[in-house]
């Protein structure tokens, strides 16, 4: 008797090796998963270590933007620690955030460079001037939600973004939800799982291929439905608890929901599973 699982391994690997899949480098053909955001609407801020990092982790404020009726804006920390593709990159992360409906900021012209903990530890002058960029952006738009990768996220840019949004957090004396997200490590202490339905989780691949050059370089954006439904199979068990009964949807990210009280990171041991039908303003009861 043959494997009956290899027509299912055939079927992944076809997907994952696929020459045909499109890529954007503008919105003609792509259109617009765009809804707007009232003027007064409160604001979700994403701040994204580099250029496609938002579409990764997008899931949670992509949700709060279409269901809960929230302003989402991106601030692209860096653009890249390549200054001849940063201007490229800007147009390919302004065209994915045109394409789900989000605000665009830059930090400075061309993005913040060495945002690490290197830079942190070694030049504070220099750190408190990159602190006082993203103070300012927090003080404007005074975001309810924040999302910001944890503060062991293995690449230097994402941890240094960590801990650059919690120190700007404090300068500005700001309060809101913090919600941290993981990606190329995993966190030690998740709290939420929250579902994508079929049509926001094909959104943020089509976004994520905005990044033209970078996905044509890995194509990542193939392997996005794979990393997610690979979180739904953890987050069953660390955000829902072990021994809990495992979800029936088939996406999701996994976050750490947390609050900021304008001086410290408050950890939540709440934890959340959130599923397509589940209201997603309840994540911000922390």
């Amino acid at each position: 008797m043959s494997n009956p699982y290899l027509a299912l391994v055939q079927a992944h690997n076809e997907l994952l090796q696929k020459q045909d899949a499109p890529l954007f480098a503008d919105l003609s053909t792509l259109g617009s998963a765009a809804t707007a955001a009232a003027a007064d609407a409160p604001v979700a801020m994403i701040f994204a270590p580099h250029p496609d990092d938002e579409c990764i982790i997008g899931a949670l404020p992509l949700r709060l933007g279409r269901e809960a009726a929230f302003k989402v804006i991106n601030v692209a920390v860096t653009q890249g620690s390549n200054a001849k593709r940063q201007p490229e990159r800007w147009v390919e992360v302004k065209n994915a955030c045109d394409y789900l409906g989000w605000g665009l900021l830059e930090t400075i012209p061309g993005g913040l460079m060495s945002v690490t903990t290197k830079t942190r530890n070694d030049d504070p002058a220099a750190w408190a001037e990159k602190v006082a960029v993203v103070a300012k952006i927090i003080s404007e738009h005074k975001p309810q939600v924040v999302v910001c990768p944890h503060d062991n996220d293995y690449h230097s840019a994402h941890i240094g973004t960590h801990y650059l949004i919690v120190d700007a957090l404090k300068a500005a004396n700001h309060s809101c939800v913090l919600v941290q997200s993981e990606f190329w490590r995993q966190m030690e202490a998740p709290n939420a799982l929250i579902a994508t339905n079929l049509q926001d989780t094909a959104d943020l691949i089509a976004a994520l291929a905005c990044h033209v050059e970078e996905v044509r370089r890995n194509p990542y954006h193939l392997r996005l439905p794979g990393y997610m439904a690979d979180n739904v199979r953890r987050g069953a068990e660390v955000c829902g608890g072990q021994g809990a009964a495992a979800p029936t949807f088939s996406f999701g990210t996994i976050y750490h929901v947390g609050r900021f009280d304008g001086s410290a990171l408050q950890p939540s041991d709440k934890k959340f599973t959130i599923s397509e039908s589940d209201d997603i303003k309840a994540v911000l009861a922390v």
